[in-house]
């Protein structure tokens, strides 16, 4: 690992401004289409946030790659991503005025950190991965070492990225690989995530800003990076340029990757620009495990389910089941979800007949029974990676109902949902979606057959219930 000095900076610069043509022009060759065939049904997988905040290292992550290969692959669990500020050596040890453990950085001037030995940058301003915590990156390697033990375990490898380039990097006014540009000629000082201060943006109309963006994305593919969640590219105000930017660079690198933009709420006046460029946005602000934000999540999914498609998927986060928040970070004590049994069941229904992305948010390497009972069911996971055009169906008095159809044999997928506090009889009229043949029904949660229909699905639900049923027509 390199860490940068003023004078190899300084060197560095004047060697480049010398040998490149500061009007150097993009490479014009056609960009290779990597959106085609991927994310071509909704991504599934585990992001170490919810359990690890921004500490996991690489033996943890090691250990849970490993444990996904035996446990959940089969099932199709197959992206394990690495969350944020994997390039600072010890994240989470310093206080700040805002709370103990952020991962905001103090700097005494508007780009130099305080402890600059916190920042890990190569010579081209690129965010590398800390040593310290992930020592198979040690001599320049990155992440490719461990991308490639992913590989072989038959996974993918991800990792997460704060959009913008490092404030450091442009207060040593680092050369823009390829130009003769510097972090100074793209970055906008006032343009400054709030909850994670360490990046500025990139000012989409400079010259330099897309090489910019295209090194970075080399870099990643060099890697072996299949998955890029793109952070604080949402959250007010929208980035557009700089989504459009990330997306130039993945067709320009020759790599396929996902694209999972964050944070939320999406916009929904956006959404024809969110699947022009991304595979998955998110569609929430920050999801936890109470009620009131798994209700909200109903209304969010309803809105957006007309744009979900092949290749591009309306996210509502990842999902906070099993044991959570280690250490007392990200987000409240160390705990076991705070949901029901129910509302576990609730929660991953709604995400599967409405086919959000599927990330896991748990302490992988402490998982129990009905946690793993959830997420290793085929007949429920079916759902959501063969269903289409899925849609809220019915809503009224606290029930809800969603529908999809199996893209593969017709049938259709059910969903029953009580959201009252007591236990509620929710009711399916058939003829709300001419549905006029008679059907098999199958509880999917169950696993078995419960008899035919042929005007109205009913189930009686305990208050914050749900059930998920394939309907399959008698004559087949």
């Amino acid at each position: 690992m390199k860490r940068i000095t003023a004078l190899g900076i300084g060197l560095l610069v004047f060697t480049l401004n010398a040998c490149v043509n500061s009007n150097s022009q993009e490479n014009k060759s056609a960009p290779i289409n990597n959106s085609v065939n991927v994310a071509e049904t909704p991504p599934m997988g585990w992001n170490s946030f919810d359990a690890y905040d921004c500490r996991i290292n690489e033996e943890q992550y090691r250990s849970i790659v490993d444990f996904m290969a035996d446990n959940l692959l089969d099932y199709g669990w197959e992206y394990a991503v690495i969350d944020y500020i994997w390039w600072h050596p010890e994240p989470g040890n310093w206080d700040t005025p805002r709370r103990k453990g952020h991962p905001n950085l103090r700097y005494k001037s508007p780009g130099e950190p305080l402890f600059p030995e916190y920042t890990t940058l190569d010579e081209y301003g690129r965010l590398i991965p800390a040593v310290e915590r992930f020592p198979s990156s040690a001599n320049g390697k990155g992440f490719k070492p461990l991308a490639d033990y992913v590989h072989s375990q038959g996974m993918k490898f991800g990792i997460h990225i704060m959009r913008g380039v490092h404030r450091y990097a442009v207060n040593q006014d680092l050369p823009i690989k390829g130009t003769g540009y510097t972090m100074k000629d793209i970055a906008e000082p006032w343009d400054t995530c709030g909850w994670c201060n360490h990046m500025w943006g990139v000012d989409p109309t400079k010259p330099g800003a897309q090489e910019y963006y295209n090194s970075l994305f080399e870099m990643y593919a060099e890697w072996g990076v299949d998955f890029i969640k793109a952070d604080d590219t949402m959250f007010p105000p929208y980035h557009e340029g700089e989504i459009a930017m990330m997306r130039k660079a993945i067709e320009n690198c020759g790599r396929p990757m996902v694209l999972s933009l964050s944070c939320g709420e999406a916009p929904l006046g956006k959404a024809e620009h969110l699947k022009a460029n991304a595979n998955m946005w998110r569609i929430s602000a920050d999801y936890w495990d109470t009620w009131d934000r798994l209700e909200h999540n109903f209304d969010l999914l309803n809105v957006w389910s007309p744009h979900a498609a092949p290749g591009m998927w309306p996210d509502a986060d990842m999902i906070p089941i099993g044991k959570l928040s280690l250490d007392d970070r990200p987000h409240g004590p160390e705990r076991m979800t705070q949901f029901t049994i129910d509302e576990q069941q609730t929660m991953m229904s709604l995400w599967f007949i409405a086919q959000s992305p599927l990330m896991l948010g748990n302490d992988m390497l402490d998982v129990d029974e009905f946690t793993l009972s959830l997420i290793t069911n085929p007949e429920v996971l079916a759902i959501n990676q063969n269903g289409s055009d899925a849609h809220q169906i019915f809503v009224r008095n606290g029930q809800r109902v969603w529908i999809s159809t199996d893209k593969e044999t017709g049938d259709r997928f059910v969903g029953l949902f009580n959201l009252n506090d007591k236990e509620t009889e929710v009711t399916f009229d058939l003829e709300w979606d001419y549905m006029r043949d008679t059907y098999k029904v199958r509880d999917l949660w169950e696993r078995k057959d419960i008899g035919i229909v042929d005007k109205k699905l009913k189930a009686k639900l305990p208050a914050h219930g749900s059930a998920l049923f394939r309907l399959s027509k008698a004559g087949k």
